[in-house]
């Protein structure tokens, strides 16, 4: 059994820039959990040095209740699957996946069985004895998976291991590394800056943003209840539409639109008004509400065939976040194909509405 904690756990490099600040987390045995977030914001640093690569400045990391700040990579017992799949070139495939159970003494036929299984596994048996550069990049990314299966880690650490596949390879390998992770029962943890493979693949998310944990939990919970504005801009596709927004009575006031049923939110604080895609409904009965406050002026139509996603400009609203003209953008039913320039309404249940302070970014209940 490997569980994993973090204890304030901070890097600081010298030249005082901050990559990772005071993570704390909790692991249990056998969980997936998915580090999430934009590029440079500290996912893959964290990750590093769980494995042993970066040292830590500040905080502990404990792996089966041990603390191994000082433990060595090689000691940590811990197997790590590259962007870049790191294969030796001269090696054979059996050769890669062999490799480290040679160095730690393991006899022949124990080398050859683990091999074989976890081959057989990965689907990649008729290819032990390739060299990595006679593979397609799916078949490589397995072989480094092989790798690490062979050793028996007691956590596995992924840092954006299908990256460089083409999209339909990256379905397949993410069911892949799913069912295995779930077959083998090893902690895990995976980094990526995509936020529908975090979605589908994890127990729980940790969303980062600037060195800092903003939220942790399972998928559907950040989706739904999402603390901050970051983690509502970050999780979800398409992305959340945001107003900003005053409160003016118990309405929200942005330009010339005033929005209805909002109460006990602070009357002298900017806001920011958001409503998910899939919350919004061309039909006030479908959308269990008959605010139909909202109009849009269509500029976009995506079929994407079970559904459409229509953009387009909020009529009426002030400027955006970004200072420009708001656009929003709602997910329909495929029958649902409007004409481009068409002025829709749109309608949505108060209930399903997020409002967050603009200046900190914390959500108001």
């Amino acid at each position: 059994m490997a569980s994993l904690e973090l204890k304030n756990v901070q890097k600081t490099y010298p030249n005082g820039a901050i990559a990772v600040r005071g993570v704390d987390m909790e692991i249990d045995h056998g969980e997936f959990i998915v580090f999430v977030g934009p590029s440079g914001c500290g996912k893959s640093t964290l990750l590093r040095m769980v494995a042993g690569l970066e040292k830590i400045t500040e905080g502990e990391i404990l792996i089966q209740d041990k603390v191994v700040n000082d433990v060595t990579p090689a000691d940590r017992d811990v197997a790590m699957v590259f962007q870049n799949y790191a294969l030796y070139p001269h090696m054979t495939v059996r050769g890669n996946m062999s490799y480290g159970l040679k160095n730690r003494g393991f006899a022949k036929d124990e080398i050859n069985k683990k091999v074989e299984d976890a081959a057989a596994m990965l689907r990649i048996g008729d290819f032990l004895d390739r060299q990595p550069n006679q593979l397609s990049g799916g078949q490589r990314q397995r072989v480094a998976m092989g790798r690490a299966i062979v050793r028996e880690p007691k956590v596995f650490l992924f840092d954006e291991p299908l990256s460089n596949l083409d999209a339909k390879l990256r379905v397949q390998m993410r069911i892949e590394i799913k069912r295995l992770q779930r077959r083998m029962d090893v902690t895990s943890i995976y980094v990526t800056h995509d936020q529908t493979e975090a979605m589908t693949l994890a127990d729980r998310l940790a969303v980062i943003n600037d060195g800092r944990v903003e939220q942790m939990g399972a998928p559907m919970e950040l989706y739904s209840n999402p603390a901050t504005l970051f983690v509502a801009s970050f999780i979800g596709s398409p992305q959340i539409n945001l107003l900003p927004v005053k409160l003016s009575g118990q309405s929200l006031v942005s330009g010339d639109l005033s929005i209805d049923g909002f109460q006990d939110l602070p009357a002298d604080k900017e806001l920011v008004l958001g409503l998910r895609p899939d919350h919004l409904s061309l039909s006030a009965d479908q959308a269990g509400s008959s605010n139909s406050a909202l109009k849009i002026r269509v500029d976009i139509v995506e079929q994407h065939g079970a559904d459409n996603v229509i953009y387009g400009e909020l009529i009426g609203a002030g400027s955006s976040m970004d200072g420009e003209p708001v656009e929003f953008c709602v997910k329909t039913g495929q029958a649902n194909i409007p004409d481009i320039e068409s002025i829709l309404d749109l309608h949505f249940d108060v209930a399903d509405a997020m409002v967050f302070l603009k200046e900190t970014g914390s959500r108001l209940k």
